[in-house]
């Protein structure tokens, strides 16, 4: 059971002279890896992250986010529609008692049902994500191309410790789920590392992490949140992928006519003149990296029994949905036709 985190945020809103707070800390629905809470001081409200302690270990976890707060900054000087971090004595991230948080004003909006994302709020999505990646270009700036980053993931190696932990039970179904879809997961990576190796000598501003649950509505407007995964890298990349997401394919359910109305609006806002999206299909199958955390997560990677158990669930939902992607390969590419 994790320990109560309100004297934690009273005495870090002390020390930030934020006023008292006049209500129970309340944690809200938030992503797979932190914890979000709401906050009432007399005056205001705001939104709390607590960053995974053990995220914050991983080498390099504080550059990503020093890089992801610098192109954060950039975002807002261009407008785009997003929920910043707040500062408070010149820095965005808040070190307190071996701890780290980011604070936001609350913003009064809501999260679309992932069942019920209609056509004009893929458009909308979509032209986001084209004004993010339009920036650098706008700002006439020339990044320097990187080359991609393959996946040297091995499957045979998770399935060996899988059958060896004393994870117990979550350790007995990773290694009868990995067993049953070696050859696909073998086969995901084979396509993914070809796609990224296709891929245009492209670098721009990117976040790969704006899908549904990261973009929340208010009179039919969006406003994009949780930024921490901004970061330079491939728009045709992050375009084919957030397109399948606000397109279904979390949910295994895709819907052709939302995929091409993301496009049409990210068109509207960006277009670098690659059109080739259907060479470049196996990058739908980076979703077997997200299965490789929860794969960590699921064997004891944390010592936390709820980390343990969403990583187990989160392993089962994502070989769902690379299943379910090998499935429809044949229906995407033809979506993918411009």
């Amino acid at each position: 059971m994790k320990p109560d985190i309100t004297p934690l945020i009273k005495q870090l809103f002390e020390t930030l002279s934020l006023g008292a707070i006049m209500a129970p800390v309340v944690p809200v629905s938030g992503g797979f890896m932190h914890r979000m809470y709401k906050v009432c001081t007399e005056n205001h409200i705001y939104a709390v992250k607590h960053l995974n302690p053990e995220i914050m270990k991983r080498p390099g976890a504080m550059e990503n986010y020093k890089k992801a707060e610098r192109l954060e900054a950039i975002l807002e000087e261009a407008g785009i529609p997003i929920v910043a971090v707040l500062v408070f004595d010149g820095k965005k991230m808040q070190e307190f008692q071996g701890n780290y948080f980011y604070i936001f004003d609350w913003h009064d909006g809501n999260i679309t049902d992932w069942n019920n994302i209609t056509l004009e709020q893929c458009w909308k999505a979509g032209n986001i994500q084209g004004r993010i990646h339009a920036i650098e270009t706008e700002r006439a700036e020339v990044t320097e191309f990187t080359e991609p980053e393959l996946s040297t993931i091995d499957w045979n190696e998770y399935l060996e410790k899988a059958t060896s932990s004393a994870a117990g039970t979550p350790a007995k179904e990773v290694a009868s789920l990995l067993k049953q879809n070696l050859p696909l997961l073998e086969y995901a990576q084979t396509e993914l590392n070809k796609a990224r190796q296709a891929l245009p000598k492209i670098t721009t501003i990117i976040d790969e992490d704006m899908d549904p649950k990261n973009v929340m509505w208010k009179n039919d407007e969006p406003v994009v949140i949780d930024l921490e995964c901004l970061d330079y890298g491939n728009p045709v990349s992050s375009a084919i992928q957030l397109s399948l997401q606000w397109s279904g394919i979390t949910l295994c359910d895709f819907d052709a006519e939302k995929q091409k109305a993301f496009f049409q609006g990210y068109f509207q806002a960006y277009d670098n003149g690659f059109r080739n999206y259907k060479s470049v299909f196996g990058l739908t199958y980076t979703w077997i990296e997200w299965l490789e955390y929860n794969i960590q997560r699921a064997l004891g990677a944390s010592q936390d029994k709820a980390e343990q158990e969403m990583g187990l669930s989160e392993v089962k939902n994502t070989i769902s949905r690379i299943k379910y992607i090998h499935q429809i390969e044949d229906k995407i590419k033809i979506n993918l036709q411009f």
